[in-house]
């Protein structure tokens, strides 16, 4: 398990070998250090406190998710980490993700499910983020420039930014954005980024929570800021 706090090693080994999980090793090392320790060790679970890095934590996930395919990961919070931002790690193919918003009772249990080899959502996550619900194919028609403001968004670039990159003006952005929310019939940017991953309108692999190399059509201007999202 991974948690900056060393002072919660002890606490949070001992909970974990009450609920069966076995070989358990502790570590607060940082993100190159933490690549090799996975890397010689080959774990079968990773599990990282939510607040390990902060709002990066599911970018990082994300990344050592793409590096080690092959390893069960999870993320648990002990409630200091908003369940609404769950959502990232869930985009970033984090597939088990706990946090006491449940209740201690609960929090316990769904470890429990992932010490089984399960993967494992907190309801308190399905419920903020909407995970479960079903989305019907657009009302209207989604054009390519739809896409392409649909996929900025999805990325955490603001109205001004999205703007910025396509070479439109503000007014042009709200306008875009109202058809696309009337179309997928979402109430926000969440809902929208869920909604377009499931009807496949954005693969997965197209949000990057803006990296380095993150580029659109048309490329951005030079000066244009990019904004990662945790």
């Amino acid at each position: 398990m991974i948690s900056r706090d060393i002072n919660n090693h002890p606490y949070y080994q001992k909970r974990l070998e009450a609920l069966g999980f076995q070989n358990i090793t502790m570590t607060a090392l940082e993100k190159d250090a933490l690549n090799s320790l996975i890397r010689t060790m080959k774990p079968n679970l990773l599990i990282m406190d939510a607040r390990f890095y902060q709002c990066c934590t599911p970018f990082l996930m994300g990344e050592l998710h793409q590096w080690f395919p092959k390893i069960s990961m999870a993320a648990v919070s002990l409630g200091e980490y908003p369940a609404d931002l769950a959502m990232y790690f869930v985009l970033n193919g984090i597939k088990s993700y706990v946090t006491s918003f449940d209740g201690f009772d609960q929090f316990y249990k769904n470890l429990t499910e992932i010490s089984k080899g399960r993967e494992f959502v907190s309801p308190a996550v399905i419920e903020r983020i909407g995970l479960r619900r079903e989305y019907p194919m657009p009302a209207g028609k989604i054009t390519e420039r739809h896409i392409e403001v649909i996929r900025l968004i999805c990325n955490g670039f603001k109205d001004l930014e999205i703007g910025d990159v396509l070479h439109i003006s503000r007014s042009t952005v709200d306008n875009h954005k109202t058809e696309i929310f009337t179309s997928l019939n979402v109430r926000n940017s969440n809902e929208l980024i869920r909604a377009a991953l499931m009807l496949g309108i954005v693969p997965p692999e197209d949000i990057y929570f803006c990296p380095k190399d993150f580029t659109v059509n048309p490329k951005p201007d030079k000066n244009t800021k990019k904004r990662r999202v945790a």
